[in-house]
């Protein structure tokens, strides 16, 4: 390998790094802030860290994918954003290296809230996440190549995402936010989902299974609007148990409306990258701005 495809440009670092994906990894530690501030236990010290934790953990993952699939060859055929390892620009140990660094950031993170919360059971949480993001496409049985991608989205960037920053700085779990962990993993599920969708025919042509290829195209756009609109009751539920001010979430949602409609119509390939963008905004937007109803009721702004 070339001194030039060894050496990637800080650049092309940062677009191997996904950011697109952030929103993601961010919504659910500000829904969740929004819950504790509502609920009287906000600490943005706490929020701060679990939000790093949350980061580092997508860009470890999505570090850790590159190297999985590049390795495998399964990135030779892509519509989507740089791949280092696939594309050559990188040398798959480096990326290897780039991807552990990221899962020894959030775990450093959340070594701190342990010690600050004092819950030591809370390093067995982190270091199922850090499996859980290694084995999504590595080792020898990844199972994102088993159609279970999605499992691990829900599980992971909703539910435990949610319910691990509320708990971190309420001390509980409670029903509404375990229910806030449903709407955002809901979402979150419906970006790896419009991902999916549209690398299809390229996941088929190298053999890899992921729920699209097993759903099929017509099935992968409706689970896709279902997930959209799953989220959307879920947050009126919420509301219910919380305030009114919580329905704020569903603008959010209100922006994933094209993009329904752009998936209904049968965008393939490049034409759902504005897909991909516009249901990570609306996850962030409507993380963003039921956390802000909430805590602006908490405050008595309200």
């Amino acid at each position: 390998m070339t001194t030039e495809t060894a050496r990637p440009t800080p650049g092309q670092w940062l677009e191997g790094a996904r950011p697109r994906t952030l929103p993601a990894a961010a919504a659910p530690v500000v829904a969740a802030s929004g819950l504790a501030a509502f609920d009287g236990g906000l600490s943005p010290v706490r929020a701060l860290l679990a939000l790093v934790v949350a980061l580092a953990l997508q860009v470890g993952v999505n570090y850790a994918n590159d190297y999985s699939d590049g390795i495998r060859g399964t990135d030779a055929v892509r519509v989507g954003p740089l791949r280092l390892v696939g594309s050559g620009v990188a040398e798959p140990g480096a990326v290897k290296r780039a991807a552990f660094a990221c899962f020894g950031l959030a775990g450093l993170a959340g070594l701190a809230l342990v010690v600050l919360t004092g819950q030591w059971w809370l390093l067995a949480v982190g270091v199922a996440c850090v499996v859980a993001a290694w084995y999504y496409t590595g080792g020898k049985r990844p199972y994102g190549y088993r159609g279970l991608g999605e499992v691990f989205v829900f599980v992971f960037f909703g539910l435990v995402a949610v319910c691990g920053t509320y708990y971190v700085q309420a001390g509980r779990v409670s029903v509404a936010a375990l229910l806030t962990g449903v709407w955002v993993g809901a979402l979150a599920c419906a970006l790896l989902v419009a991902n999916n969708l549209r690398d299809l025919d390229g996941d088929r042509a190298v053999g890899k299974a992921t729920l699209a290829t097993r759903l099929g195209d017509r099935g992968t756009r409706i689970f896709y609007v279902s997930l959209v609109r799953g989220a959307a009751l879920v947050v009126v539920v919420v509301a219910l148990l919380t305030t009114s001010w919580a329905l704020l979430g569903l603008a959010g949602l209100v922006v994933a409306v094209p993009a329904s409609r752009r998936v209904l119509e049968g965008a393939v390939g490049r034409d759902l990258v504005p897909v991909l963008k516009a249901t990570g905004l609306a996850e962030l937007v409507a993380a963003v701005a039921f956390a802000l109803g909430l805590a602006l009721v908490a405050a008595g702004v309200l």
